[in-house]
Parts: C-alpha cells; sequence; structure tokens
C-alpha cells in the first residue's frame, strides 16, 4: 500500500510517497480503505514538530478521513468489516489505509458522500464545540467570525446561522465574502492581508456588529487579527481563541476588563480526549443537522495522493474557500 510520510520534521515538499507494508489493527483498533483525507491547519504543525501531538515517524498526516472498514481488531463490536466510518484521529489518512481506534469512528449517514464525509468532523467538530460548549452562544446574539471563508470559518457560519445568531463573516477578498454568504452569513467584513491597521479594522468591526458589539468572537486567525477582534466585543462577550495562521497575538488585557468579556480557548483535540461523552453527543448533533440540511461542506479542491503535499501548502497559503481533501484511492 502507499502512504505519504513525514520521515523528518519540514515543509510540505518533505512529504514522501512510499510503499509501506499493510497495517495490522490490533485490539480495539479497526484497518480503513481511505477513500478520502480532509487536510486541517494541525496537518501543517504536525510535520514540522509545532503541534501538541508528536506522532512518531515516519508517518502519514492526516487526522481525518472516509472509508470502509476492512479489517477489525480484538475486542471491536460496534463495527465490522464493510462499514462506511468517518474517522477522527491523530495521524495516518494521508495513505491508502489506516488504522485507527474504534471509538474515533463514526457510521456515515446513509447517502452521505464520502468526500463529503471527510470534510465534516474536524472543522465542524471544531467549531461545533467552540460556539456551544466554550462559546455558549445563543439564539438572537451577534457572532462575529474571522476567516470565515476557511474549514472551520464556513463551519462556524453555518453553525451559527443553524442556532440562530447573526453571523457577521470577516474574510479577505469578496470572493471569499460570497462564499460566506452563501453558507449563511448575514454581513460581511473584507480586511486586508498585511498591513494592519487596528483601530482602523476594529471600526470595521465593530460598524458590521453594530453598536452592542459582538456577543462572540471566533478567531481561527489570530496574528494582527486578534486586537482589532476583541475591541469588538460586547459587554460580558466571549473571545474564542481557535488558532494562529497569521501569528500567535499579544492581547492587551486591560480590554477584557473595559469590557468585562472573557478570552476562551478552545482546543478541540484535547476536549475529545478529556470529554468523550460531550463530544459523542456533538458529534451526533452534526450529524442530525447535516441530515436536516443545515451543514454541509464545501470542497474547493480534491488532489490525489502523491499531490497530498501540494494540499497542506494550499492550505499553509490561506488560499482554501472550505475544504480541501486528498483523494487516496484511485
Amino acid at each position: 500500500m502507499k502512504a505519504l510520510l513525514s520521515e523528518a520534521p519540514g515543509s510540505p515538499d518533505t512529504l514522501i510517497l512510499r510503499e509501506i507494508t499493510e497495517p495490522v489493527p490490533g485490539r480495539g483498533q479497526v484497518r480503513i480503505a481511505v477513500r478520502y483525507c480532509g487536510i486541517n491547519y494541525p496537518d501543517v504543525l504536525v510535520i514540522e514538530d509545532k503541534y501538541q501531538f508528536k506522532p512518531p515517524r515516519p508517518f502519514a498526516p492526516g487526522s481525518e478521513m472516509s472509508g470502509v472498514i476492512e479489517a477489525v481488531g480484538e475486542g471491536v463490536t460496534e463495527f465490522k468489516v464493510g462499514d462506511a466510518v468517518i474517522a477522527a484521529a491523530t495521524s495516518g489518512g494521508l495513505a491508502e489505509k489506516a488504522v485507527t481506534a474504534a471509538n474515533a469512528c463514526v457510521r456515515m449517514p446513509e447517502g452521505m458522500p464520502f468526500d463529503v464525509a471527510a470534510g465534516l468532523i474536524f472543522t465542524y467538530g471544531t467549531s461545533y464545540h467552540a460556539l456551544v460548549n466554550r462559546g455558549e452562544l445563543r439564539a438572537g446574539e451577534t457572532l462575529l467570525v474571522l476567516g470565515a471563508a476557511g474549514g472551520v470559518g464556513l463551519a462556524a457560519v453555518e453553525i451559527g446561522k443553524a442556532i440562530g445568531a447573526r453571523v457577521v463573516a470577516a474574510v479577505s477578498s469578496e470572493s471569499k465574502a460570497a462564499a460566506a454568504r452563501e453558507h449563511g452569513a448575514e454581513v460581511t467584513v473584507i480586511y486586508p492581508r498585511e498591513g494592519i491597521d487596528s483601530r482602523a479594522l476594529a471600526a470595521q468591526f465593530k460598524d458590521a456588529c453594530g453598536p452592542k458589539g459582538a456577543d462572540v468572537i471566533y478567531d481561527p486567525v489570530g496574528g494582527d487579527y486578534a486586537e482589532p477582534a476583541l475591541r469588538t466585543a460586547a459587554w460580558k462577550g466571549r473571545y474564542l481563541v481557535i488558532g494562529f495562521p497569521a501569528g500567535i497575538p499579544k492581547i492587551p488585557l486591560n480590554l477584557t476588563l473595559l469590557k468585562g468579556c472573557d478570552i476562551r480557548g478552545v482546543f478541540w483535540g484535547a476536549f475529545r480526549q478529556q470529554e468523550p461523552v460531550q463530544d459523542a453527543v456533538n458529534v451526533y448533533a452534526l450529524l442530525d443537522l447535516y441530515r436536516a440540511g443545515k451543514i454541509k461542506p464545501k470542497i474547493s479542491a480534491i488532489l490525489p495522493l502523491p499531490q497530498g503535499g501540494e494540499a497542506i501548502k494550499k492550505l499553509l497559503q490561506r488560499e482554501a474557500v472550505g475544504k480541501i481533501l486528498v483523494a487516496c484511492t484511485a
């Protein structure tokens, strides 16, 4: 079987396609014939040894996949050979076959395409945990989403709309603004990709959110965008820290005092480990939203397995609108 391996820390260009031995599932594990692997920002970090989890090398990156179970290990009773599943693992997705824990899998809803399935759990799981568990977003509140055309951003837009919030989407181009509106944003803000004027951008955000400000701010971008977003917070607003592709910001904490607002960290990977029961509740809620037609991943590109490094690079360069997938079987 073929796998795209990280053999040493480095950029997406360092990934190497190898022929390797087919993995054997151990106790509590399943082997999946991978159809598609969803690309996410942690894939950028894990191959550079900058992520919280460091798989032993060589390893195939890719934490989100869809496929069909072709073997089960000892003790696995909830799945059988032939089941179509979505898996959210720590690594292994950029390969023709992958072994993962059975409890990291969920059955695909009937009729769900494999490409859509590979774009659902990671991004929507992150955004649902952020908005519902950490942000406590309620109907009628105003939600400001930064990076609103990316995978987690569009997921946050759709989930916010499903909850009944007024969604303000902040993006870097008109084409991305159109995508955000298509997925439920009521208002869009186009911000510059560089040369940020903090107070001018804060004024843009405030104009879009209205005089009260944003009750919940969803920030998967960081960098120089963070402070202007925090300045937009409403009284007792909740600023959600998702990620830092634009850099780790330095936040003036006097803003939290003046606004009586909270800064809340969101780490979905750790949440899944610490609170697996609540995570399972979240996943089934997402599947219900999918069945109801309220969420659907936008797939912007599908690349073949040998070009998996290029897929990660597209994400790194912030080119993606919605999800980028890798097709792992011909």
